[in-house]
């Protein structure tokens, strides 16, 4: 997910009270004189000078110098707030007129004049292209599902792919991690295949010998930055074509498509509520630092909203399941899934990207899709095990 679905954008910056000798602006203020009146910028300058009054105890263009650097505005109050930028100042006491250009939304006076008080709260991001590509990968998901199995496993490595090559480039790009690709999206189709052929065992040898292949290639080239290279290669492995393994797992049972099926709506519900309620009454940050976006008033509504759908699910879907053991279920894959919106957060903070990719319009990469999904697929494939057996 993106960090924006859990509430309201975060404030933009703040701009604190103007200091005696500086009159205020939009992010930036003009020193004035105690000796006359300040003019604004674009105004004509007064005909009649005035006398310089120079600074006691020290050079005037000193004290210049500081008067401003103490008038500026410093940096963001917080990391994740961005720079105010400069615009249009208008003379006090005038009201803005119609014609007046709009503040910048990023700045702290556009903050507030479109923040949760005073307007309309922003989603974040272009929901009609979100909804309609959401419908279309569902409809794909849904017909593979159930008309075919392998079909499905067949878009299970696909995803995987496309996931490791979106992670793979953002590391290159952004911390010059060179992983190699080629044994990653090789062992990452082979352990899904694995998994569903030959299950857990299989899963487990595939990753072994990936990671062992990722080794391997990796020496074809300079020992410089060996190991943070393999070691990065190894979490890539772990993180999406291992994790995604567990559909697979999940699919190789008599009643397969349907716990992949209560897989897919949980996570869904999950962050459907954790979205509309945190939009709606999202107030406290949930992980400032991490995703400023999340609430957590839209935690409680991805716990209640999973709940429900989990005791529905286990009740009328699951094969001797009860809607006891759904509510568990629910509990579990809401707090999952928002630790690996986190997780996916944390590691897009360090690289300094908003999204992984831009292949999906509306949501961005596969791994923006993909983050709350993989470290909830073994959850509710261990639970569904436990409660109703292995199928």
């Amino acid at each position: 997910m993106n960090d924006s679905s859990w509430g309201a954008p975060p404030s933009a910056g703040l701009r604190g009270p103007g200091r005696q000798g500086t009159s205020p602006g939009y992010g930036w203020e003009v020193p004035t004189s105690s000796a006359g009146p300040a003019h604004e910028v674009g105004e004509a300058a007064q005909t009649r000078p005035m006398p310089t009054v120079p600074h006691a105890g020290g050079d005037s263009g000193e004290a210049a110098d500081r008067d401003r650097g103490a008038a500026r505005l410093s940096g963001p109050l917080f990391r994740d707030e961005r720079e105010p930028q400069p615009g249009p100042r208008q003379p006090a006491g005038r009201r803005p007129t119609p014609s007046d250009p709009a503040p910048d939304p990023a700045s702290a006076d556009g903050a507030r004049g479109a923040g949760a008080g005073q307007g309309k709260k922003s989603a974040g991001r272009n929901l009609r292209a979100a909804i309609g590509v959401g419908i279309g990968l569902g409809v794909i998901i849904l017909a593979s599902l159930f008309i075919y199995k392998p079909v499905f496993v067949g878009v299970v490595a696909v995803a995987v792919v496309v996931g490791l090559w979106e992670l793979t480039s953002r590391l290159t790009e952004r911390k010059d991690i060179r992983v190699p690709l080629v044994p990653l999206a090789v062992g990452g189709v082979a352990m899904v295949v694995a998994g569903y052929v030959r299950g857990a065992q299989g899963a487990v040898v595939a990753v072994a010998l990936t990671a062992l292949a990722v080794l391997v290639w990796r020496m074809t080239e300079p020992p410089d930055n060996y190991l943070r290279d393999v070691t990065a290669g190894v979490f890539a492995a772990f993180y999406v074509p291992f994790l995604a393994t567990f559909v697979a797992l999940m699919l190789d049972t008599d009643d397969g498509p349907w716990r992949v099926l209560t897989f897919l709506l949980l996570t869904v519900v999950s962050d459907t509520g954790a979205y509309a309620v945190g939009w709606r009454f999202g107030k406290h940050p949930l992980a400032p630092r991490i995703s400023p976006g999340k609430t957590r008033e839209g935690l409680l509504g991805a716990v209640a909203f999973a709940m429900v759908a989990g005791a529905l699910c286990m009740q009328y879907l699951i094969d001797d399941g009860v809607w006891w053991q759904g509510l568990l279920l629910g509990l579990a894959v809401a707090v999952s899934a928002t630790l690996g919106d986190l997780g996916e957060s944390m590691i897009k903070r360090d690289l300094g990207i908003k999204d992984m990719g831009k292949l999906l319009p509306g949501h961005g990469g596969i791994m923006d899709r993909l983050d709350s999904l993989l470290p909830t697929a073994p959850v509710v494939w261990l639970l569904l095990v436990i409660f109703v057996g292995g199928g």
